[in-house]
C-alpha cells in the first residue's frame, strides 16, 4: 500500500494529539483532536500509515482505524521514547510516534481482535478475583494469630478459619461520654 501520508496518534482520554508527515517528511497537520472527532478525521483521509503507542485504547482504535482502509501499526511505548525530542507534551509524543513508526527497524504490537481482548478479560478478572480471595485468606490466617490461633494456609481451610474467627473474644469498643464539659 503506498501511503500518502504518516500519522503519529498519541491517545489520551479525552483529547487526541495528531502529528501527519508527507512523504518528504514535512510536517503537514498538527493538530488536537475530541475523542468524538477522530473517526470523522479519519474518514476524510485517503488510506495513510498510522501509528501508535500500544497502550490502554489502542488496539479498539487499531480496529476501527484499519476499518476505514487505513494501515495501522502499534508499537511499545518503551521503543517510541528514544524519539521524543523534547519535554513530555502530548504533541511531541505524537511527533515522536510518527518518527518512530516509520523507521524498518521498529518492532510492532499485533493488533488484538475484539475477541482476543474479551478473552484476555475474561482471564484477568478471574486472576485479579484469586489474588483478592488469597489476600483476604492470609490477612485472616495473621489477625487470627494474634490471638494465637495458627491455621494452615490453602482454600479447603476456608471454613474452619472462619469458624475459628467466630470464637475469637472480641473486646467491646468503650462508648464515648456524651456530656459536654
Amino acid at each position: 500500500m503506498e501511503q500518502s501520508i504518516i500519522i503519529g496518534l498519541d491517545l489520551g482520554k479525552s483529547v487526541f494529539q495528531v502529528h501527519a508527515v508527507d512523504p518528504e517528511g514535512r510536517v503537514v497537520v498538527r493538530h488536537q483532536l475530541r475523542r468524538t472527532q477522530v473517526l470523522r478525521f479519519f474518514e476524510r483521509l485517503g488510506p495513510c500509515l498510522v501509528g501508535m503507542e500500544a497502550c490502554s485504547g489502542a488496539h479498539y482504535w487499531a480496529r476501527e482505524l484499519a476499518g476505514l482502509g487505513h494501515e495501522v501499526r502499534l508499537m511499545p511505548p518503551a521503543y517510541v521514547k528514544p524519539y521524543v525530542k523534547r519535554g513530555k507534551t502530548d504533541a511531541a509524543d505524537a511527533e515522536a510516534i510518527c518518527q518512530a513508526v516509520a523507521r524498518s527497524t521498529m518492532r510492532f504490537v499485533p493488533m488484538k481482535s475484539a475477541e482476543r481482548q474479551a478473552a484476555l478479560l475474561d482471564h484477568k478478572a478471574r486472576d485479579f478475583l484469586v489474588r483478592q480471595r488469597t489476600q483476604t485468606m492470609n490477612a485472616i490466617r495473621a489477625h487470627l494469630s494474634e490471638f494465637g490461633i495458627v491455621m494452615a494456609k490453602g482454600i479447603h481451610n476456608l471454613d474452619r478459619m472462619l469458624e475459628a474467627a467466630r470464637d475469637v473474644p472480641c473486646a467491646r469498643p468503650a462508648r464515648r461520654s456524651t456530656a459536654r464539659s
